[in-house]
């Protein structure tokens, strides 16, 4: 105790120096409490009152991640005593996640079933503001503390929004079985760790001693522990053999939880992966377990499992659920290809892959709440019935699979760009084996995307569909972001000059 005690200065000055670079988190922590105390103080209207601050008090954590985005490129922030790093790659991250975060915010309040529940969405915007700090933390955590914890707080909230309408039991049962799975990841995941420090003496993993003591343990012992620390993470990714829970949460999910699982925690699992293994790949004395490897086996059977199982679904929101799993195998080839051009390629490949989700989601929400149609067969002739949200499913769909002219046909190629690039230098034949998955795959999609445009305009329809009043917002939404989806596919230079 006394060994520490002259340490305490620096570790406090440490820690308020750090604080002006962590503005966006403290924003966003007070956020989280003004929409807590909103919910708790107002009764009539907390909903309507607690979606207005979220939204606002996005507005400004985004204009904090715009800020921190003028740092100088190769400038790197250790904060906290090393258990966070900040530079451009977390801060873009960030920018992507907050600016998904006030779409799904604002699409909470458009969902039928949501709208209606008893216990209103003020402890529903609460969660996800909670929810938004830990993914600011995980895309920033360098520490195997920080990283564990940072997982802990998204899954935390996540199991309350997946079963926030415990009033049904589809919902709760989803809700149970992720935080079982979640709780089974987490220990896994905690017992790496462990072995972890135990090998090596630290949790962080930036400093020399980390892979010299972990060199010196025995290859075996510690391909274990990385894995183990890899299935938790896994677990965030939704890969195989780590993805078992994802369609049957996201079909028991409301479908704007849905949309939130589906994409922003994805995108900060992945931008912890890149903290996780750079280490380890860009140490040139490393010659131990081979991340490379490992992902190239995973990204290629993830992506096969992904897609044709989602051939087999007739439910839209499972059908969306494996698709989104062969998303993130295609996505784990940039994180193989590992150069600045695939971080900057999966940065813009995950950013119109979840806009493209959210939108596709949107309208499943639409179509539910205007017809009651959650099945491919419910969507029979509703082409012509509902023409503009129909249209605009088939753009959005287009570009999910990844065809010209839309932003998903550009993030496809800008991945497999880097991604030949760097098999031009290695001549890795798992890279290669990654590529020709992906072009596979992505023709695999065509078959089960193509069954939504077919049933809506092909299939003669059983004219018993009762339409219902449904709010318009939800289809204003999806046409700004079909029309998005094709102007980044025209102009790609327009999102990519910020990426």
């Amino acid at each position: 105790m006394h060994d520490l005690l002259p340490n305490i200065p620096n570790l406090l000055n440490d820690a308020l120096s750090s604080v002006h670079f962590f503005m966006p988190e403290i924003y966003l922590g007070v956020l989280f409490l003004v929409v807590l105390v909103t919910g708790l103080v107002f009764t009539r209207n907390a909903g309507a009152y607690c979606r207005i601050i979220s939204v606002v008090g996005m507005l400004l954590v985004i204009a904090q991640d715009v800020i921190q985005l003028y740092l100088p490129a190769n400038e790197v922030k250790a904060l906290f005593s090393g258990m966070l790093l900040l530079h451009h790659t977390p801060v873009v991250f960030k920018l992507v996640i907050d600016v998904l975060s006030i779409l799904l915010l604002i699409y909470f309040a458009w969902d039928k079933q949501l709208r209606a529940h008893k216990k209103g969405l003020a402890d529903l915007f609460a969660i996800a503001i909670a929810s938004i700090l830990g993914l600011h933390l995980m895309v920033m955590s360098i520490n195997l503390l920080s990283i564990y914890l940072s997982i802990e707080f998204v899954s935390l909230a996540s199991y309350l929004m997946v079963a926030y309408k415990t009033d049904q039991g589809n919902s709760a049962g989803a809700g149970l079985k992720y935080a079982l799975f979640g709780a089974a990841a987490s220990a896994v995941m905690l017992y790496g760790i462990s072995l972890l420090y135990a090998f090596t003496g630290h949790t962080d993993m930036v400093v020399p001693e980390f892979l010299q003591n972990l060199s010196k343990v025995d290859p075996l012992a510690v391909s274990l522990a990385l894995m183990l620390v890899m299935a938790g993470i896994g677990f965030k990714l939704s890969f195989v053999p780590m993805h078992f829970w994802v369609p049957d949460v996201y079909q028991g999910a409301a479908t704007p939880v849905t949309a939130f699982l589906s994409t922003v925690p994805k995108i900060a699992a992945f931008g912890m992966v890149l903290h996780l293994i750079a280490p380890f790949v860009l140490h040139p004395a490393w010659h131990g377990f081979d991340f490379k490897l490992l992902f190239s086996v995973i990204g290629i059977v993830t992506m096969i499992a992904g897609n044709f199982a989602a051939v087999m679904q007739k439910n839209i929101k499972r059908m969306l659920a494996y698709s989104s799993i062969g998303h993130t195998g295609f996505a784990l080839i940039a994180i193989v290809s590992f150069n600045q051009a695939a971080v900057s390629a999966l940065i813009f490949y995950l950013a119109v892959y979840a806009l493209a989700n959210i939108g596709a989601l949107m309208l499943a929400s639409h179509f539910a709440n205007v017809t009651g149609a959650e099945d491919v067969d419910g969507y029979k002739g509703l082409g012509f019935t509902m023409p503009t949200a129909s249209v605009c499913f088939v753009i959005i769909l287009i570009s999910l699979t990844g065809l010209p002219v839309t932003a998903g046909f550009i993030g496809k190629v800008v991945v497999f760009q880097a991604a030949y690039s760097v098999y031009q230098q290695t001549h890795n034949v798992w890279l290669m084996l990654l590529m020709a998955t992906g072009a596979l795959t992505t023709v695999v999609a065509l078959f089960y995307y193509i069954k939504i445009p077919l049933y809506l305009f092909l299939k003669k329809a059983d004219n018993n569909h009762e339409h219902h009043v449904s709010t318009p917002s939800l289809l204003i939404a999806a046409c700004v972001i079909s029309f998005l989806l094709v102007l980044v596919g025209v102009f790609p230079d327009l999102l990519g000059k910020w990426l």
